[in-house]
């Protein structure tokens, strides 16, 4: 009897290992890295928050295996802070786009997006049966004392991934149609809380998951607060017309990346803090903010444009 019969191996780890073999660059240290990740989310993150009481012996251990089976690329940067964010980063999408991430209905192959995500790894957009949406309550929030929430509000999108999750976490994940997606997501809008679009090295080099982030658990806003520069501006700048301004402080109150300063009664945005996420368009309550494309801040992650533009070369 083999293993499959005995139930060894569950079928979505033989399709996320098949789908590995099938990625360029992809290693043995990265399967087996992306496999826990998604086999125990919450021990994983729990130890990258620092919350496990046994974080700093088992980082050692993967720093230590890491270096053995897989060594640093000449092209990578040296800083470690750079190098983490190289392999697994967040981009800001404001709400509109973010709906349209899980409204995807074929599958597609977007890859080397040095625009969009200026990182070495981890870039591509590919997407193989994007109808099947997975919501995992969020192993930040869950790894946090005091948290957030509700917690189900981590959005896993497409195959290999969506499938292993609902396999190996059938009691925090259910599978959810592209409208209860939305809704999800413009709940945590409504909260004041921002979308990312995830990016990891160890997940076949490819978005993942749209994440739903408040500062005061996610563990990218951790990361990124303590100089790791793993979260991407939407590519907008948000701007406060000062005639409208009420200073009502609404604004300031909901942003999550501490960008608004109420200065002689009037919100200002320090536009170098500002990610573009829109919260704080829709939270005013004169309609005195607007997002506003910053060539500065890179170019926005728009799947329809890049659909668009990779059905032309193609």
């Amino acid at each position: 009897m083999n293993a499959n019969k005995r139930g060894l191996v569950k079928n979505t780890t033989r399709d996320f290992y098949q789908e590995g073999k099938r990625t360029a660059d992809y290693s043995l240290f990265d399967f087996l890295h992306g496999y826990m990740y998604l086999k125990w989310p919450y021990f994983y993150i729990s130890v990258a928050l620092g919350e496990h009481r046994l974080y700093k012996v088992i980082q050692s251990i993967f720093l230590y295996l890491q270096s053995i089976m897989e060594p640093t690329q000449d092209n990578e940067p040296e800083e470690p802070g750079y190098a983490w964010a190289n392999s697994y980063h967040g981009k800001v999408v404001p709400i509109d786009e973010a709906k349209r991430l899980v409204s995807i209905q074929e599958d597609i192959v977007i890859k080397d997006l040095e625009q969009v995500i200026p990182f070495t790894r981890a870039k591509d957009i590919i997407m193989h049966n994007p109808q099947t949406i997975i919501v995992l309550d969020c192993p930040c929030r869950m790894a946090r004392e005091d948290h957030c929430t509700p917690v189900d509000v981590c959005l896993i999108v497409g195959d290999p991934f969506a499938s292993f999750i609902l396999e190996h976490q059938p009691e925090k994940s259910r599978l959810i149609s592209s409208e209860e997606a939305m809704g999800i997501l413009q709940a945590e809008h409504d909260r004041g809380h921002v979308s990312h679009a995830f990016f990891k090295d160890a997940m076949l080099n490819r978005f993942y998951a749209i994440c739903n982030c408040c500062s005061c658990c996610c563990g990218a806003f951790q990361a990124h607060n303590n100089g790791t520069p793993m979260l991407m501006t939407s590519g907008y700048t948000a701007y406060v017309d000062s005639d409208l301004c009420e200073g009502c402080e609404t604004c300031s109150e909901f942003c999550q990346f501490s960008a608004i300063e109420m200065v002689n009664n009037k919100a200002l945005i320090h536009s170098e803090d500002c990610f573009g996420c829109g919260v704080c368009v829709d939270k005013c309550p004169e309609n005195a903010i607007t997002l506003q494309l910053d060539p500065a801040k890179g170019i926005p992650l728009e799947i329809n444009k890049l659909m668009e533009e990779a059905a032309l070369i193609n």
